[in-house]
């Protein structure tokens, strides 16, 4: 059975799901098997529990199709939503008639490319029309503020309503599209608005250029008047974020923040009082991530990672329900990730670093029902465990990092170093497509959260300022080091690949003294400092918050000393980091007659979901063409 067969047979198995005979009658190699993206992108139940929303791909790239289940009878054939010319990205659940659709489209003008995001709103029956509010009406566009789960007929949005060039929060009927603005934006407030449970904008926020500050404003209940809550300082790098109410008090908020700690905690500050109480919940080495309210908008949970995501039970009935899952699916990661409004369907995501994704409908009385795999063409034999590992830097710094084994070949194995993007950012590896990729191929592949990333506290985030390609670069090299003492990783044949900021670590070992790699892959990196600030200066904030932290190496002056084969790839229509930083590097590669490649990914922007699969088969087979033949990493 050839592999995208079984892939339809795996699929019609769990929810009847199929796909054309043609799309069936293609042979996948393994380099495909990591190339084709997710056959089921979401799933989410709708607030009454009796339908399935499912996002599937219709063919190899994707093309993805919004399908409406019976919740109670997965085998009915469902209603089919699409569009020929968007690319649905996600949807959600409006009412239990209506849902939102968000949509991307790339847009041509002149010469430049872009991609774009859209949104309509239709009925899963699919015989209503599309509504594609302020189509006309507003300036760049709108976003989902919230959903208004007690208003069944309208949701808040945040958009420029009068084309003023100032934000406001409208309030947006589902069913005819009619609006009326329920706060305007100001000079002083005009953004950052959260609404309490029951609709009401609470918190606001804006720029205070008199201070260089974001200062975040809050109301009381039923009242009109804004007092200052907060004001955020750009030479601050504390973490401050209002994440809700307390329902039985609705003049107190919940809010993650140090507070003179060097982690991340929440607690709980008192309008009326103008104080905030004593650390309600918080950890050493660690933030708290997030938190998340249950249906009756009670505080629930809070989350932190080590090396995956902990979530810490606050409501005993949402830990009942999590500790009836955890037996079902042992040593994987399991999360709720839609529910109904009454609790009586669940859906479950299941993931592990040999499990890609599977999702399931749970009802209350237990009844598990399997809607289908994500990437049912990666089986557990083709994927590798991951170890979750520390390590000494040279200066005695501790560095976590994910270590993903081979599935070939024994110690001491070929190793690529992959660091992260950001670098204000930190790897959470429960399934990760490219260290799996490499895995699979041979390759032992370290993930470390050098020094400079976020989620272990303020004193290893700064630590990394002003260290670009520096201290931060040693830890890199300390973590290849670290699996050469352990006689995992052979000395001989190192290399490494990053993308973003990983891919500006990239540029950086190619051109290191006593350099320890015998070649580097640079995707979508950062090359050139004074461009990358330079782009800072659009944003005063960025600019005061953010700027004097990237000092340190600026590869494209520094390409005479390049002393080992790179490989430079990029998307040609980057919004993140201009290609324009790759075509500078290249052309001084060029000038110097360095040894390198370069590769352009065509109409792929720099995150990895607008990379289709024609984009990750050159990127995949690209990369392992150049650690395999040119850097003889496999020789």
């Amino acid at each position: 059975m050839n592999g995208y067969l079984k892939f339809v047979v795996m699929i019609t198995l769990a929810i009847g799901l199929s796909l054309n005979a043609t799309a069936a009658e293609s042979k996948f190699d393994e380099v495909d098997a990591f190339s084709v993206l997710p056959f089921i992108r979401s799933v989410a139940v709708s607030p009454d529990g009796k339908h399935l929303s499912v996002i599937r791909s219709t063919s190899k790239n994707g093309d993805y199709i919004i399908e409406i289940y019976d919740a109670n009878d997965l085998k009915k054939s469902p209603v089919t939503l699409g569009a020929n010319k968007m690319l649905v990205s996600s949807v959600v659940w409006l009412n239990n008639e209506r849902i939102a659709v968000n949509f991307r489209q790339i847009l041509e003008d002149r010469a430049h490319k872009y991609w774009v995001s859209k949104f309509a709103i239709t009925s899963i029956d699919g015989k209503s029309d599309w509504l594609v509010p302020f189509s006309k009406a507003t300036r760049g566009g709108f976003q989902l503020l919230n959903t208004l789960p007690e208003d069944d007929d309208n949701i808040l949005v945040f958009g420029d309503a009068n084309n003023n060039y100032v934000p406001d929060v409208i309030k947006l009927n589902v069913n005819t599209g009619s609006t009326a603005i329920l706060v305007r934006g100001s000079d002083k407030i005009n953004g950052g608005f959260i609404a309490d449970y029951k609709g009401d904008i609470r918190v606001g926020q804006g720029w205070n250029l008199a201070n260089n500050s974001i200062d975040i404003y809050v109301r009381k209940s039923g009242s009109d008047d804004w007092q200052l809550l907060k004001e955020v300082s750009a030479k601050s790098r504390e973490n401050y974020e209002v994440v809700g109410f307390n329902k039985s008090n609705l003049n107190q908020l919940y809010v993650l923040m140090n507070h003179g700690e060097d982690t991340t905690g929440l607690y709980l500050y008192d309008i009326d009082k103008g104080s905030y109480s004593e650390r309600l919940y918080g950890l050493q080495g660690v933030d708290i991530d997030a938190v998340s309210f249950n249906k009756q908008h009670e505080l629930a949970s809070f989350t932190y990672t080590e090396k995956q995501p902990v979530q810490y039970f606050i409501d005993p009935k949402e830990e009942a329900l999590n500790n009836q899952l955890y037996p079902l699916f042992p040593k994987q990661f399991v999360s709720i990730i839609s529910r109904s409004d009454a609790e009586d369907q669940f859906v479950v995501r299941v993931m592990s670093d040999k499990n890609p994704g599977e999702f399931y409908l749970l009802n209350s009385k237990g009844q598990l029902q399997k809607v289908g795999p994500s990437r049912p063409l990666l089986t557990e034999d083709q994927l590798a465990s991951v170890k979750y590992i520390s390590y000494s830097a040279r200066d005695g710094k501790k560095i976590r990092a994910y270590v993903t084994m081979p599935t070939t070949g024994k110690a001491p194995y070929p190793t690529v170093v992959l660091p992260h993007g950001g670098p204000w950012a930190r790897d959470v590896v429960i399934f990760d497509e490219w260290s799996q990729l490499l895995a699979h191929h041979g390759y032992l592949v370290i993930q470390p959260n050098f020094r400079g990333s976020t989620g272990y506290g303020l004193d290893f985030w700064m630590a990394g300022d002003k260290n670009w390609g520096l201290k931060m670069q040693d830890d890199l090299d300390d973590a290849a080091q670290f699996l050469v003492s352990k006689n995992l990783a052979d000395p001989k044949k190192l290399a490494m690949f990053g993308w973003s900021y990983g891919g500006y670590a990239a540029f950086v070992s190619a051109m290191r003294e006593n350099n320890i790699y015998q070649c580097s892959i640079a995707g979508a990196g950062v090359s050139d400092l004074n461009r990358i600030n330079a782009t800072l200066n659009d944003n005063r904030y960025l600019s005061i918050l953010q700027e004097p932290t990237i000092k340190g190496v600026s590869p494209v002056e520094k390409v005479k000393d390049v002393n080992v084969p790179i490989m430079v790839i990029h998307g040609d229509i980057d919004s993140r980091v201009p290609i324009e930083h790759s075509h500078a590097f290249v052309n001084k590669l060029k000038e110097f007659n360095k040894d390198y490649k370069y590769v352009e990914l065509k109409d792929a922007d720099h995150f990895s979901d607008t990379l289709f699969y024609d984009n990750k088969v050159m990127l995949y087979q690209s990369i392992l063409d150049w650690l395999d033949n040119k850097c003889g990493l496999r020789n």
